[in-house]
């Protein structure tokens, strides 16, 4: 139905939004980012898998396509949780969050370079918005007295562009086999990746730190539960709606920081949110 489609997006949407402030709280305790991004990503696999595992019939695990294609989405989301907590790390839940979301910029961009879609005059004038919301979200135009690190930026906007990899991968892997599928793969791929860069004396005292609860709740409702609710929601919710309900999950983020974690917006960088919030959620909703 619908309207509980509308529900899934909007719950997973809110899910994302609450891990990116549980994030910011693991983060300031002195966790080391790929430690909390592998946690995400392995509570994500233990719920595909599950997930996989009460699928019956075709799950097309036997194609080719559909695991380098997942493997590709697997290298975009272990990038897109990792560069998102390091930009919450270097700066703040909401400029981080805000800045993930400019990820259909770079779906467009990359569709334009391959040729998958036809770039107008309108395209490219909501491309310039975007870039404009990011100028004035960032401050970038005072560097001099502009708080917020540059690695802030650059890993918030490579967030983006890795979030818009996954999209690439999980769309083009759907066709050879089901979404839990795809996600166990990719999922699978992210805890190995990110096993490397991960402090592996830090990975292992998770299982008896206090925080341990806030790493499970990261898990299930970051990767585990609103990937699921996602994926259901969208196979009978119009893009246009997906799309203006996802909003939800960067204005989650931004109550969170702002009554949680104490973080503030000048008006100016207000606006810039905005103008991103706005103008990519339009980008999404004129996609075919």
């Amino acid at each position: 139905m619908p309207g509980a489609s509308t529900l899934w997006i909007a719950l997973a949407a809110l899910f994302w939004g609450i891990s990116g402030g549980i994030a910011g709280i693991l983060l300031d305790s002195g966790w080391d980012a790929a430690v909390v991004s592998f946690y995400r990503g392995f509570i994500g696999l233990v719920f595909a898998l599950g997930w996989l595992a009460m699928q019956r019939g075709d799950r097309g695990l036997s194609s080719r396509s559909l695991w380098c294609w997942s493997v590709v989405a697997g290298l975009g989301v272990a990038g897109n949780f990792t560069f998102y907590f390091l930009s919450i790390d270097y700066g703040s839940v909401a400029v981080a969050a805000t800045l993930m979301y400019c990820a259909p910029v770079f779906v467009y961009l990359a569709s334009f370079i391959l040729k998958l879609e036809r770039p107008t005059a309108s395209k490219w004038l909501a491309i310039a918005l975007v870039m404009v919301g990011v100028v004035l979200l960032t401050r970038l135009y005072a560097i001099g007295a502009n708080e917020l690190s540059p690695l802030g930026v650059v890993t918030g906007l490579l967030a983006g562009l890795s979030y818009a990899l996954f999209i690439f991968g999980f769309k083009y892997a759907a066709p050879y086999g089901s979404p839990p599928a795809v996600l166990a793969i990719a999922f699978t791929v992210l805890a190995a990746v990110l096993l490397v860069p991960a402090d592996l004396s830090q990975t292992v005292s998770v299982i008896s730190a206090p925080q341990l609860p806030l790493f499970v709740a990261l898990g299930i409702l970051g990767a585990g539960l609103s990937f699921l609710l996602y994926v259901i929601g969208i196979k009978h919710a119009a893009p246009a709606l997906a799309s203006m309900v996802a909003m939800v999950e960067p204005v989650t983020a931004t109550l969170f920081g702002v009554a949680v974690l104490g973080e503030s917006l000048a008006f100016i960088q207000m606006v810039g949110m905005g103008m991103i919030l706005l103008t990519v959620t339009a980008l999404s909703v004129t996609s075919p």
